[in-house]
């Protein structure tokens, strides 16, 4: 193969969109995967095959719940996990197809193998079980992403110690589960087998569920609504390890000096993810990584290496396939020479629980700590008539807009389609949009996405359907 414009290395959101938008942008391009097939960790073991069993919970768990609506007996339903992790998996291997016929109807080679940086620029060594090939290329992405983070003192042995690789992939439904971590992951696999009647506890080190991303008020309803469904929350304990005894394992904490312990037959960690540069010939390259190894990139991708850039996972920031997807359609612009370019301010983040924990910008907590005086709005779902006919009434919708300005800073929301709404909170930031703006937007009625706009009005009280 003639020399190519530009080798993408990881085929993960970041990587195959990269690939995909330099080849639009008319440039020749080779995308190249360890892994047998594409899409990187979101598509096979992470957002993808997670939502899928969240879903079929769902079901499952409404139609077990429906006697209010006249399912009579739907108590007695009974569940298969056999059935649900091989629907999990067709909707895995349907995108799987996908990603790839859209990459070579693009006109990319797809190189199956290890990718790394060769010590000569230009040059990235492809090793294969077929051996190794050497790709010459003016310009490199390095789109690797993540892996999971694992405990030094509780190392996974996929049986009683598991990831959340093993986590979306159990034969059965564990009697009693510790979740360790109370992020996305850990909450939405925790509804998972806590609504196939799974015990399940999550133990956090920190005050409040759900990270720093959340103002404590979302937080704290989040959690009582994940209480109702049986959910347990140890907050502020830190994890000191396993005990296994005869009759049993238990996982050990403390708690203001005070030792915990928790019985499980599985343990879930789900404490969070680092970057994947083992294997990409950094060192031997004389590419620099920052302290948590990371790959140390400018304000336009660019590492320290003459046309090597990279994106997503594998550099600071938040770890988002939607993050990684604009850095990637970024990259790939400027290597064409055109003006990429991300808003990391309008980022958003969600939890796909039920409620959904949805959230962009900035937070109140954020915005005082900073000296900005703001005006919040709210909106509880128990006003909103979609709401109320559709059993959602759990949660409400926050707007913080500038004090001054009414310019939106944030949005946060906790209620169901929370996933869907925040969408029309990043298109109206994306713009500027003042808190008036949003409140003199014709929403349809009846949705649940009224509340968005009623919080709006709210801002300035002027909310037609709460005091």
């Amino acid at each position: 193969m003639s020399q190519l414009d530009l080798v993408v290395i990881g085929s993960g959101p970041g990587g195959y969109v990269a690939a995909i938008k330099a080849a639009q942008l008319g440039l020749k391009v080779a995308l190249v995967e360890k892994d047998p097939v594409l899409g990187g960790t979101c598509l096979n073991v992470g957002c993808i095959p997670s939502k899928a069993l969240l879903h079929s919970t769902e079901v499952f768990h409404q139609v077990s719940h429906g006697k209010k609506h006249g399912l009579v007996g739907g108590e007695k339903v009974t569940f298969d996990v056999g059935a649900m992790m091989t629907n999990k998996d067709k909707v895995v291997a349907q995108l799987n197809q996908g990603v790839k016929f859209l990459v070579s109807k693009r006109g990319i080679e797809i190189v199956q193998g290890l990718g790394r940086l060769d010590k000569q620029a230009g040059k990235v060594l492809v090793r294969s079980t077929a051996g190794e090939r050497t790709l010459e290329t003016k310009n490199i992405i390095i789109a690797t992403g993540s892996s999971i983070v694992e405990l030094p003192f509780m190392k996974f042995d996929g049986e009683t110690i598991i990831s959340s690789d093993h986590g979306i992939a159990l034969k059965g439904v564990p009697e009693k589960m510790v979740v360790v971590g109370s992020g996305a992951i850990g909450l939405e696999l925790g509804s998972v087998w806590a609504r196939l009647g799974s015990q399940v506890t999550v133990v956090e080190m920190l005050p409040a569920i759900g990270g720093p991303a959340y103002d404590a008020d979302v937080a704290k309803v989040a959690q009582q609504a994940f209480e109702k469904q049986g959910i347990k929350f140890e907050l502020g304990a830190k994890v000191t390890g396993v005990k296994k005894s005869a009759g049993g394992m238990a996982l050990t904490a403390e708690r203001d000096g005070k030792p915990l312990e928790f019985p499980a037959d599985k343990i879930l960690v789900a404490v969070g993810r680092k970057a994947n540069t083992q294997g990409l010939g950094a060192a031997e390259a004389g590419l620099k990584l920052d302290e948590r190894g990371r790959v140390v990139i400018d304000d336009h991708f660019r590492t320290n290496l003459p046309g090597v850039y990279a994106i997503g996972d594998v550099v600071a920031g938040p770890m988002l396939a939607h993050k990684a997807e604009e850095e990637g359609v970024a990259a790939a612009e400027i290597i064409a020479g055109k003006a990429g370019h991300v808003n990391y301010n309008i980022i958003p983040g969600v939890i796909y629980t039920d409620p959904e924990i949805a959230g962009v910008g900035m937070l109140e907590s954020e915005a005082k700590a900073k000296n900005i005086e703001v005006k919040v709005g709210k909106f509880q779902l128990a006003g909103n008539g979609r709401a109320i006919a559709t059993d959602a009434t759990t949660g409400f919708v926050k707007v913080i807009a500038d004090a001054k300005t009414d310019k939106v800073l944030g949005v946060q929301i906790v209620a169901r389609g929370g996933s869907e709404m925040i969408a029309a909170a990043c298109a109206h930031m994306e713009y500027g949009a003042s808190a008036e703006d949003i409140a003199r937007t014709c929403f349809a009625h009846p949705t649940i996405s009224e509340s968005f706009k009623e919080a709006a009005m709210a801002v300035s009280k002027s909310s037609i359907h709460s005091l």
